[in-house]
């Protein structure tokens, strides 16, 4: 498994380096980070599996950056695909596959996609964070918002290594683990920290700071 994180607004390496740091532990073998200044902030912790060499994340385009979390099992048959569009892949990851998808199809790239996956693309030209869970929610992804700006990752403890993030107790949350050994709501144990649901996706505006969400599946 790999590991994702990461914010808007502000620049602060220190503190993207902070959250790379809570989720080393699943990814051992690479960590990449990307920021552009006081508006996106991402970090990546690399299991490796496919194409060893060239795989390495955060991935940028000319339009987008995305990092992954996962697996897309039929990205070789998108590629073929893609390239018969005209589409020139520089490696041979199943990462790149999918912001292709995106850059080629929109958002209805997420019908084309086959397997267990979060992801982030941060749209550069439209200034859009696009987050992204698979139908089965193979694979966690949390979020909040404070003041304006979005704060992610694959663990919780990236996100409260924020140090705008205040830790409250979701007390409806712990009566239900505590009932049931799980959230019937789906909430997590902290207030103000959601987890995106199976077959969700979310999209931030960065100019406009305001969330849209919907299901694709």
């Amino acid at each position: 498994m790999c590991g994702i994180a990461g914010f808007t607004g502000n620049s602060n390496d220190k503190l993207l380096d902070k959250m790379l740091n809570s989720i080393l532990y699943r990814g051992p073998d690479d960590c990449g980070k990307y920021i552009k200044k006081d508006e996106i902030n991402l970090c990546h912790s690399r299991l490796s599996i496919i194409d060893l060499k060239t795989g390495k994340q955060p991935l940028e385009t000319s339009n987008c950056i995305i990092i992954f979390n996962g697996e897309i099992y039929n990205y070789i048959e998108l590629r073929t695909d893609l390239e018969n569009k005209g589409y020139v892949f520089k490696t041979k990851s199943d990462t790149e596959t999918i912001v292709a998808c995106y850059e080629i199809y929109g958002l209805e790239f997420l019908h084309k996609l086959n397997g267990m996956f979060a992801f982030a693309i941060y749209d550069k030209i439209k200034k859009k964070l696009i987050i992204s869970n698979d139908p089965f929610s193979i694979k966690p992804i949390y979020y909040t918002i404070i003041k304006n700006e979005i704060i992610f990752g694959s663990s919780i403890k990236a996100i409260t290594a924020h140090p705008n993030f205040i830790k409250k107790l979701n007390k409806k949350a712990l009566r239900e683990t505590i009932q049931f050994r799980y959230s019937l709501s789906g909430e997590t144990l902290f207030q103000n920290i959601k987890k995106i649901k199976s077959g969700e996706t979310i999209i931030w505006d960065n100019n406009k700071k305001s969330l849209r969400k919907f299901f694709y599946n």
